[in-house]
Order: C-alpha cells, then sequence, then structure tokens
C-alpha cells in the first residue's frame, strides 16, 4: 500500500469530514483520482470514516460508474437506449472497437482507453450520443468517432475534445457541451421569462401553512409520473415529528426517453433552486439536496456557480431574504449510473452513502426519510411549477391543463419523428396532437412514460395525456410501421433485468423468466398457453415487488399483449405435446468450442 495512496484518500475523507454519509462523494473523488476503488483504497476509507470495509464495498460495486478494476485513463460510454439502437449505436460501436482495438468491456493493453455502455445518457433527441469521461457528444457518427479517436491519441484531454458546442447555456463555459436543448414549444410556466426571487419574497410574506394551502388550491401534482398531491406531500412533512426536516429534488431522470430535466437544469436553474426554497420555508427544513444523475456531471460546475449566485442574492444562506428565523442552503449530491436511485426511497438511501436499495414503505419519507428525518422528495419539473404558482397564484396555474390535471407537461419526444425534443404543452393535450407537432404522422406505435409506462397503438393516439388517462413523467417514444414491438419490449425487459437491484425475489427472478417466454415466442416456438403465462407472471411481479422499479417492470410485456396481440399471436402455434423449445446444438455450443469437436452423442 503507497503511502501517496494513504495521503490521498486520508486528504478526500478529511474533505467531507470523515462522514461516512457522504460515502457517494468520497468513492466519486477516490475514483477520479486513481480510476478505480481498489481494495486497498476501500479499506483505507473504512478506517478513516469508521465504518466497514463491507459498506465501502456494497457502494462500489452497486453503480455503474464506480469500479473495484482499474480502468483506461479515458472511459468511453457509448449509449445503449432504444433510441441510440434506431439511429446508429451499432456502427458507432464497431467503428469504435476498429479504432482501439478492444470491444465494450475491455481496455487497451496500455491502460489508456475503457470502451463501456450505458443504458442512457439523456440525449434521445440527438441519438446517437456517448460520454467520453463527463464529456457528452450527440449526433455521433462514423467521422466523428475517428475524430475522437484520432484526437485522443494525440494527447488531447477528453475536456478538449473538439466539437461545436450546443444552444443557450450549452455554450457556457461553465457548460462547454456539444448538447442541443431542442426546445420546440416553450409554455407558461417553465419557459416562460422569469424574475429572479418574486415568487420567494411573495412566499415569505405568507405563512408556511399558507404556503402549502396555495400549493393544494393549485391542485399541482408531482411531475416524476405517480402524481401524488404535491401540498398533501408538504402537509404530512410539515407535520411530522422530527428535529430536522430535508428538501430533496431528484434530478435523476433516468428513464430511457427522458431528457426534459436536463433542458430545465441547462436553462431554468434559477427556477428549481426558488421552488425549492419555497419548499423548505413551507416544510420548515434548512437544508436541501440536488440528487444529480452521474451523466449530468458535465453541468455540476454551472448549477455550482448558480447556488453561488443564489447566496450572493440573499436567495440561499442564513436569513433567506431578511426573513428572519429562516435560513436554508442546498448541495449537490451526485449519482454514479443507478436507474433504480430514480426511485425516492432509492434516492435517499444514495444520499445517506448507502447502495441504492429501495427502503421498506411505510414509513414514509414525509414521516421518516433522509437520515431518519422527515423529508419531502420532489422532482425538477415540480419544484419549478411550484415557484410558478407562488409567482402567478394558485388561480392562475389552475385554469390551465384539464379538471383533473392542472398546469403544463413537458414532454421529452424521441424517436421516429421529425422533431424531437422537448416540448411543453397543457395537460389534455392528446397524443394525435403531439404528434402533429412532433412531425411523427404514421406512427405505429408510442411508448407513453418511458419502459415502466405503456406502448399503445393507434387506437390509442386520441386518448388525452393526463393523470386520468395517459400518465407519464414525460416521456414519449415514437415507433415507426417499421418497428418491431416485441424487439422494443425485449429491449426494456433487459433493461429492467440490468437495472434491478435485486433485492427481492419477483423482480430479481420474475423479470428474468419474464423475458425468457418473451424470446421462446420471438424465436417462433410459443404456444397460446406462454401468452396466459405472461399474462400471470407479470401480475404477481407487478404486486408483489418490493418498490417501483418491480411494480412497472412487466408493463412492456403486458401493455403490448394488451394493444399489439396480433404481434404474438402471429408467432405463437397451437399447443403441442413435445414443443421442441430446447436447443440442444445451442446448449452445447461453449463445450464444443472448449472441446475443439462436435458432440459425439448428438450429431448436427
Amino acid at each position: 500500500m503507497s503511502e501517496n495512496l494513504e495521503s490521498v484518500i486520508r486528504t478526500i475523507c478529511e474533505g467531507f469530514n470523515n462522514d461516512r454519509t457522504r460515502m457517494m462523494d468520497i468513492v466519486r473523488e477516490v475514483q477520479e483520482t486513481f480510476g478505480c476503488v481498489s481494495d486497498d483504497a476501500m479499506d483505507l476509507i473504512a478506517a478513516q470514516v469508521q465504518t466497514h470495509r463491507v459498506e465501502v464495498e456494497s457502494v462500489v460495486t452497486f453503480y455503474a460508474f464506480l469500479s473495484k478494476q482499474q480502468n483506461g485513463n479515458v472511459v468511453i460510454r457509448l449509449c445503449d437506449d432504444i433510441i441510440d439502437r434506431m439511429f446508429g449505436y451499432e456502427r458507432i460501436r464497431q467503428t469504435f472497437t476498429e479504432a482501439l482495438g478492444i470491444d465494450v468491456g475491455e481496455s487497451t493493453e496500455d491502460g489508456r482507453y475503457s470502451l463501456e455502455t450505458t443504458p442512457c445518457i439523456g440525449m434521445c433527441d440527438q441519438a446517437p450520443a456517448l460520454m467520453v469521461n463527463d464529456e457528452i457528444f450527440t449526433e455521433v457518427s462514423r467521422d466523428t468517432v475517428t475524430e475522437i479517436v484520432e484526437q485522443l491519441k494525440d494527447g488531447v484531454a477528453p475536456e478538449r475534445l473538439r466539437r461545436r458546442l450546443g444552444d443557450g447555456n450549452n455554450s457556457s463555459p461553465l457548460v462547454g457541451a456539444a448538447v442541443a436543448n431542442n426546445i420546440r414549444k416553450e409554455g407558461d410556466v417553465i419557459f416562460a421569462p422569469l424574475t429572479c426571487g418574486r415568487a420567494l419574497k411573495k412566499a415569505i410574506s405568507m405563512s408556511p401553512n399558507e404556503v402549502i394551502r396555495d400549493v393544494k388550491t393549485a391542485r399541482l401534482r408531482g411531475r416524476g409520473g405517480a402524481g401524488f398531491p404535491t401540498g398533501m406531500k408538504w402537509d404530512f412533512t410539515r407535520g411530522a415529528k422530527g428535529e430536522k426536516k430535508f428538501v430533496i429534488c431528484n434530478a435523476d431522470e433516468g428513464e430511457p426517453g427522458t431528457f426534459k430535466d436536463r433542458v430545465i437544469l441547462t436553462e431554468r436553474p434559477e427556477l428549481l433552486i426558488e421552488g425549492m426554497v419555497i419548499a423548505g420555508y413551507a416544510i420548515g427544513a434548512q437544508e436541501g439536496i440536488i440528487y444529480l444523475r452521474g451523466e449530468y456531471a458535465y453541468l455540476r460546475p454551472f448549477l455550482e456557480d448558480r447556488l453561488q449566485n443564489a447566496r450572493n442574492i440573499g436567495m440561499l444562506g442564513e436569513k433567506v431574504f431578511d426573513k428572519e428565523g429562516f435560513s436554508f442552503d442546498i448541495r449537490i449530491q451526485m449519482g454514479a449510473g443507478a436507474y433504480v436511485c430514480g426511485e425516492e426511497t432509492a434516492l435517499i438511501s444514495s444520499c445517506e452513502g448507502l447502495r441504492g436499495d429501495p427502503k421498506n414503505r411505510p414509513p414514509f419519507p414525509a414521516q421518516k426519510g433522509y437520515l431518519g428525518f422527515p423529508t419531502s422528495v420532489n422532482n425538477v419539473e415540480t419544484f419549478c411549477c411550484v415557484a410558478r404558482i407562488l409567482d402567478q397564484g394558485a388561480g392562475w396555474f389552475s385554469q390551465i391543463g384539464s379538471k383533473g390535471s392542472t398546469g403544463t407537461k413537458l414532454l421529452s419526444i424521441s424517436g421516429d419523428c421529425r422533431r424531437p425534443g422537448v416540448y411543453e404543452v397543457p395537460f389534455g393535450i392528446t397524443m394525435n396532437e403531439v404528434l402533429e407537432m412532433a412531425g411523427g404522422n404514421g406512427a405505429a406505435a408510442v411508448q407513453v412514460g418511458g419502459p415502466s409506462g405503456s406502448l399503445i397503438g393507434p387506437d390509442d393516439f386520441g386518448r388525452t395525456i393526463c393523470y386520468d388517462d395517459l400518465a407519464t413523467g414525460g416521456a414519449l417514444m415514437i415507433f415507426g410501421a417499421n418497428r418491431n414491438v416485441l424487439e422494443v419490449a425485449a429491449y426494456f425487459m433487459d433493461f429492467f433485468i440490468e437495472e434491478s437491484c435485486g433485492y427481492c425475489t419477483p423482480c430479481r427472478v420474475g423479470n428474468v423468466l419474464i423475458k425468457e417466454r418473451l424470446e421462446k415466442i420471438m424465436e417462433g416456438k410459443g404456444e397460446p398457453s406462454d401468452l396466459t403465462y405472461l399474462e400471470e407472471l407479470g401480475a404477481v411481479v407487478k404486486s408483489t415487488s418490493r418498490c417501483g422499479l418491480g411494480q412497472t417492470s412487466p408493463n412492456p410485456v403486458l401493455s403490448t399483449l394488451k394493444n399489439f396481440r396480433s404481434a404474438y399471436d402471429a408467432l405463437v402455434k397451437e399447443d403441442q405435446p413435445f414443443q421442441p423449445t430446447f436447443d440442444i446444438q445451442k446448449a452445447l455450443g461453449e463445450a464444443k468450442t472448449i472441446a475443439g469437436r462436435p458432440s459425439m452423442h448428438f450429431a448436427e
């Protein structure tokens, strides 16, 4: 064990006050410094923060962006979501493989480069996309790959690779990203002109209960997809017993096809900050946390700057806007590549420096959340809506949208359409209207709400986007007539299998069984009884899984069974007593390779 390793890790841990609950920050910094979190490093971290070694290793082995093994100095992560696969992922992978002489999951012999995949980096509107360390590249072509590799081999640092900068704040020196906002439609709530601080000043002139009353009167529901009434959640949190209370912003939009929070964080961070401070005032909190997904690390310097600006003008810190007795500040907690952390209790676990395991409920976060204290977790868009409600009034907000779903909704639209991007639309808009705006005419299917949502066909395009009909956290993926809906469902099942935390059997095992039976059908070996099996198993997984991931993971198969039954019926055969579902030659494949000869007992 080198003295340098020990010295650096001591310095890193001391920088976080040797606080075990800041484990995510500690191991991320160690990873950035040394390219991995080695066994020796984990021993040192455990000793320094006075915890068990297994607690450190459980964190390092849980998150995709952390590793015990040495990574290359440059880690290239290819976005492997369904949209990127549709628009060129495979040719990008092949070009990197040829240029670097390694395949996905490997590093070059000189230790300079590692090639990996990641499920979604929030760039579906400009696929194919990839990350070089924390640097984002969008609309990547073979020529782009060649240029990236040539520059890297010439010694150019990832942050200095040539690329065109995006619009708006993407071109800011603090961001410097080749990312386009693609704001296709601005509405009256999120993207309307902003007078910074006005909403907060109105809020602190009222009592906390009056602020919560306004949010309730506006009938604001959480914009993360579940649609729980925000005012009610705040009321529960304010009334809960606890020496401290916390506000957490869920900025971990890891759902493939979702990227609207990325645009808010880039162009409306002040609106988010103001909404969080109002929440802190309403529930009686002094501390807030923005949980920022690891894929958006490139935005952190910019967001830290905006937080500091808020402190400079009195919006954060001691006596917010000179309000006696109200102090509030916000810190950023980085994630490290774990989709399950989008679930609020798993996110809280991660903020506490643990694996992103979901917690049992009850107690709910409003009763016992971060560090055991009452906590309100809301997403980026929700906090922005709060600031507008306090600024413009609850009556104004409630007049927008539909009766049961007030306000506007940001939609992240990608796939087979002419105008992918972010659209701010009033609730109650029909799917047909959305497709017309996005240039998705002729769509054969639309995935509403990401993989955990539902895949609908043309018969449902007259339905409306609202909590009482087509509920969505914001992702709409459009699929043309040339796409295979069963392949889409199979990809989403792979995604859930990969992203499951593995805690409960229904999710850990059930999703694998669903995927295996789906593959059997896709291979033409299915029987009608297999469809019944999928429906029954899907229902079991939904009803018995511990958290929202497992409770929604069968949806890709269940929704396609419901809305695209003919795609299944075309592949299944009548039940037969001896259906050849077991392929002996496939099963013997690895053994034949090792032996270097065919089987003596099972001739091909």
